[in-house]
């Protein structure tokens, strides 16, 4: 292993069916973490020359284990953890035997361990199967009072260790009102009420992202009022999305035809928060048309 290894973080899910272990991997993919479900066993001392030659992909991995695996892999599993060259976290979700037996009545969704047993009878056998790992896991978690959100805090802080939660990804969109708002957006701005290019010599055929359209936009103070109010007010809420698990965000801006006053609120928005360091992306949904 090279120098790379002291700075990986593998953690490894587990627990009953229906404890919450997809909804634990989500919320570790939605922290940078690459996730695999259902890995084999069996495959696990192979992750670490995986690590080793991709530090910058695989240096924070999550892999989800069930049983599934097979009751001579889980007895073994363990040592194999053990025998890792770089440190493994085991976390393991579980929930009282009432609360699985309704979330699967709820759901509707079959027992990996159903075959030629009750609902009951599968979640006592995964228990038993499952033994060796709640044993050596730390923490085992209880979900049978949580709600998703709450698991997901959880999973965060975790991870996190008390850090404070932050939205990963903000997108940026610019988009015309009359060819409709877009869909699976957070937060829609309206630029309408600002001076229009489209009725100034010369500017209608240009964009947003062309000099004379800027100019002429920064040369009108209600723009830049606009655009430090856009840009306080999503940094003012920021911290209160990402409390509520929000990984990103999507804030878009229309105007009439989604050419000029939205494209540039969109780039510079942009701009201002990337020297801020925040990640983001932008689509001018009218101009890649």
């Amino acid at each position: 292993m090279n120098d790379a290894s002291d700075a990986v973080r593998v953690i490894v899910i587990s627990g009953l069916s229906g404890g919450g272990k997809s909804v634990a991997l989500n919320a570790l993919e939605d922290q940078g973490f690459y996730c695999v479900d259902n890995l084999p066993a069996a495959l696990l001392p192979a992750l670490a020359e995986q690590i080793d030659g991709s530090p910058e992909r695989f240096g924070r991995l999550a892999v989800g284990l069930d049983a599934r695996a097979g009751i001579d892999a889980i007895a073994d599993l363990p040592d194999v953890l053990q025998a890792m060259p770089f440190a493994v976290e085991l976390v393991f979700v579980e929930a009282d035997d009432e609360v699985l037996l309704r979330r699967y009545s709820e759901t509707r969704r079959r027992h990996p361990l159903a075959d030629q047993r009750t609902l009951a009878q599968a979640i006592e056998r995964e228990r038993q199967l499952l033994a060796p790992l709640r044993d050596h896991a730390e923490p085992v978690i209880d979900t049978s009072t949580m709600n998703l959100h709450q698991l997901r805090r959880r999973i965060w802080d975790l991870v996190e260790a008390g850090r404070r939660s932050q939205v990963s990804h903000l997108v940026l969109e610019s988009f015309a009102f009359k060819q409709g708002v877009p869909r699976d957006v957070d937060l829609v701005f309206d630029a309408r009420c600002l001076p229009n290019p489209h009725w100034q010599p010369g500017l209608r055929s240009a964009t947003g992202l062309e000099r004379p359209v800027r100019d002429y936009l920064q040369s009108e103070p209600v723009v830049g009022e606009f655009l430090d109010d856009v840009d306080g007010f999503v940094r003012r809420w920021l911290p209160a999305w990402a409390e509520q698990q929000r990984s990103h965000l999507t804030v878009a801006i229309g105007c009439t035809g989604g050419r000029h006053r939205s494209v540039y609120l969109v780039d510079e928005l942009a701009t201002r928060w990337r020297e801020n360091g925040l990640a983001v992306t932008t689509h001018h949904r009218e101009l890649q048309q």
